[in-house]
């Protein structure tokens, strides 16, 4: 990917962000398959026990399941397929790497894993372009992967765009200084903290905060348990009620079953759904369904080999388009 406006200038304050769009950004796969450069901090991921079965046909058929389903409730889907080479196994979670927002704005970011950064591709903002999609400027993090540091888009950080509150839990792949650096540019107020999760008995990082927190435009479902420290997990509870939110809280096996990792969306008429995988509705119990469902209807997709294999869930497929 060329290097685009390589030091992003500070944008424009006071420009009114919507918490949920119609228009998805959706990147259709060709090579979908267990990526060992993300494994090693993505706990979700787990390798096919059967050498047999054709990963990616199981994964394009879900994927296109998934769209179907969105189309079917009025949701704009634009899908780009991806490229044979060069081999980028999650290319099928667009959110990591770019970010669109109001007047035209995008941003692209540093990835962690050198297998995902070629997930970066100008024709795909072509091919958008076509599609009706503007585009005015974009502001390029990417270059500090040279420094190692990370920041993965949505997944790192969590926008509450009405209130211009970001949220990141910090890890390998977000990086505290990347993150302040992308909430002064962009003028939202930074809320950090440390998230994890127990594996074979030790607490380790969450890889992306979106895996732990899903902010919607009245609630927010969040794994507070994954938040050890008190003192950040009030800080964390303050922000979210300052700004009105009620808070669903999930626990850490909910999380481990992405009931973290929704997304709310909205159709041309404005109606507005909150998409979770089949796994994630599966976790929770009746008393959330039902919370989650008078807020809005739920659209359910069942993505079981995506989430197995690529360690990723539905929020992580949609790059919303503002």
């Amino acid at each position: 990917m060329n290097q685009l406006n390589q030091i992003p200038q500070k944008q424009p304050s006071g420009v009114s962000e919507s918490q949920t769009t119609h228009t998805i950004l959706m990147i259709e796969p060709v090579a979908f398959g267990y990526n060992e450069q993300t494994a090693v901090n993505n706990y979700f991921q787990q390798k096919s026990i059967d050498p047999d079965t054709d990963i990616q046909s199981q994964a394009l058929e879900e994927f296109r399941e998934m769209v179907g389903l969105l189309q079917s409730k009025g949701v704009k889907v634009l899908v780009v397929k991806d490229t044979a080479e060069p081999l980028t196994p999650d290319s099928i979670f667009p959110n990591n790497w770019v970010s669109f927002h109001e007047g035209g704005q995008v941003v692209l970011y540093p990835m962690f894993a050198e297998n995902r950064r070629a997930e970066r591709r100008n024709d795909i903002f072509q091919s958008l372009s076509e599609q009706g999609v503007v585009i005015n400027n974009i502001d390029d993090f990417a270059s500090w992967e040279d420094q190692c540091l990370f920041l993965e888009g949505t997944g790192s950080m969590i926008l509450d765009r009405p209130n211009k509150i970001a949220y990141a839990a910090l890890s390998e792949r977000t990086s505290r200084t990347l993150f302040l650096q992308f909430c002064t540019v962009f003028g939202y107020k930074p809320v950090y903290f440390y998230a994890n999760q127990s594996v074979n008995g030790k607490r380790l990082p969450v890889y992306h905060t979106n895996v732990m927190l899903t902010i919607a435009d009245e609630y927010a479902i969040i794994c507070l348990d994954a938040i050890d420290n008190q003192t950040e997990r009030n800080h964390v509870v303050n922000s979210l009620e300052d700004t009105g939110k009620d808070i669903i809280s999930i626990t850490e096996h909910q999380m481990n079953c992405f009931a973290g990792n929704m997304l709310q969306v909205e159709n041309a008429d404005g109606k507005q759904y909150l998409v979770l995988s089949q796994t994630a509705f599966d976790s929770l119990d009746q008393k959330q369904i039902n919370l989650l469902s008078s807020y809005n209807e739920l659209i359910v997709v069942s993505i079981p080999t995506i989430e197995r294999v690529g360690g990723g869930s539905v929020r992580c497929m949609m790059a919303e388009i503002f």
